[in-house]
């Protein structure tokens, strides 16, 4: 049971990702990268903290006893690297389409099992690779990446995947140590929020009357995104391991283009379908192989 809702925490998780890439790339219309950012992240904050106090500050006693360094060692860890992943997607958003951006993202599925395979000399079950080859085919196939110029922002997008990796590999060790989902959301939303806002103060301008404008984008972007998306992820690897769920995460995309139908119109080819097609199979494959191996 415990395993089926973390599937189910995972699709949700993905699900408000997806969707928030639309918020992502019009809530810059009227302020930078990092104010965006620093903004998105603090209501998250706002939305989650509510909820630590209500369901988890009573066992704080118990769970941080355990090595209390350790817990605040890896949550800086989580934050750091939420921050260069949001930070790194957010500002390429500037300089390649969403089309790139969502198909250079996906690279954090292969990276996923190999920096695991290369760091912890753990094996990983067989079923990974073929999936991770089918996602990245299926996310080639759902962004028209062919009809598209590669640009300099996608390597921002490349180098941000790589944080987006070492996020969901930090959450799936600390998750296996602590019990405290909502409190490890509030920080990592709290980091980004900080470190957002220091870089925001150098090189934009706060201009609250330019936030409010995007107020919309910023509340859906910050309050499912910023902060229930990323509690869910955390309660998802709490019975999902990191790699396949990396490849259950590069589902991201196939609600990135149904939302893209839905929301701004854009018609779903069959390249767009066959990628959904593709992507599906890597999750189905990466889960239901495991337990066919188990039941023999």
């Amino acid at each position: 049971m415990s395993k089926s809702l973390s599937l189910i925490s995972a699709l949700l998780c993905t699900f408000i990702w997806g969707t928030t890439f639309i918020a992502q790339d019009t809530g810059m219309d009227d302020i930078g990268p990092f104010t965006f950012n620093a903004v998105r992240f603090f209501v998250g904050f706002l939305a989650i903290i509510p909820l630590v106090f209500l369901f988890e500050v009573k066992k704080f006693k118990s769970e941080l006893k355990i090595d209390f360094k350790t817990f605040i060692v890896l949550s800086f860890l989580i934050g750091l690297s939420l921050f260069f992943g949001s930070a790194l997607q957010q500002v390429a958003l500037l300089y390649t389409d969403v089309a790139n951006a969502a198909f250079f993202t996906i690279f954090y599925v292969p990276m996923v099992p190999i920096i695991i395979f290369i760091f912890k000399s753990k094996s990983i079950h067989w079923s990974v690779w073929p999936s991770v080859v089918l996602c990245l085919i299926g996310g080639y196939l759902l962004t028209n990446f062919y009809d598209a110029t590669v640009r300099l922002g996608d390597a921002l997008v490349i180098l941000g995947a790589l944080f987006w990796s070492t996020h969901i590999i930090f959450t799936g060790i600390i998750v296996k140590k602590y019990n405290l989902p909502l409190t490890l959301g509030a920080l990592q939303t709290l980091i980004v929020a900080f470190l957002s806002f220091l870089i925001g103060l150098i090189y934009e301008e706060f201009i609250f009357e330019n936030i409010f404008k995007e107020i919309d984008s910023i509340l859906y972007a910050g309050i499912l995104s910023g902060g229930f998306a990323f509690v869910l992820q955390i309660y998802a690897q709490k019975n999902i391991t990191p790699a396949p769920a990396a490849i259950i995460f590069s589902l991201e995309g196939v609600f990135a283009t149904i939302a893209a139908w839905f929301l701004l119109d854009q018609i779903l080819g069959l390249n767009n379908l066959l990628g959904c097609f593709f992507i599906l199979c890597g999750v189905l494959l990466s889960q239901l192989l495991p337990l066919a191996k188990r039941a023999n």
